[in-house]
């Protein structure tokens, strides 16, 4: 279900600390670099890793082909950065090395010819909207789900049954990777 009836405030895409968003990263170029488990198990580690250390929490979430949604909160900076600008290093770094492992041939699409970096997996400038009440987090906790179901993607028949994603945890209140909180212990 697409935002037709809210309006958000999307000319800043920072975060602030203890606020909710919903946050979208794509892959760069929309490649889809998500058809492994392995790779998806990245992103799984990496939010794993934020809450154990009481960075961040995680109130949904959905992986999808070429990018991730988000529902979740920044706590506390990670050292000098906020915790989204580690997990991308993070991810980054972790991508990097497993498709070095591989001798991917697809690292090559991945190449950057800038001074800051010799690979660029993340597109710049992810899409952060805070989420100031319940109905606003409900209606983006239900896109997130829904993702997997979208004609173009035909992930799964029902969205609980798309491992990658919070969807089974709301259903079921089974939380497979252990990162969950339930949005309505915050709104």
């Amino acid at each position: 279900m697409e935002d037709r009836n809210l309006k958000y405030d999307t000319r800043n895409s920072r975060m602030d600390l203890n606020r909710v968003y919903f946050w979208t990263d794509t892959i760069k170029n929309w490649r889809h670099l998500f058809i492994k488990d392995d790779l998806k198990q990245v992103i799984i580690d990496c939010l794993n890793n934020l809450i154990i250390r009481k960075k961040i929490l995680v109130y949904a979430f959905v992986i999808m082909p070429n990018h991730i949604h988000l529902i979740w909160e920044m706590l506390e900076l990670n050292g000098k950065e906020m915790p989204h600008a580690s997990f991308n290093k993070f991810t980054s770094h972790q991508f990097l090395k497993l498709l070095m492992e591989e001798n991917s041939k697809e690292l090559n699409q991945y190449q950057e010819s800038d001074l800051e970096r010799k690979h660029r997996f993340w597109q710049r400038d992810p899409l952060a909207i805070h989420l100031d009440g319940k109905t606003k987090a409900e209606q983006k906790l239900e896109y997130i789900h829904l993702n997997s179901l979208q004609e173009k993607w035909s992930l799964v028949i029902k969205h609980e049954d798309y491992r990658w994603s919070s969807a089974k945890f709301y259903e079921t209140g089974e939380d497979e990777f252990g990162i969950l909180t339930d949005y309505r212990d915050r709104f």
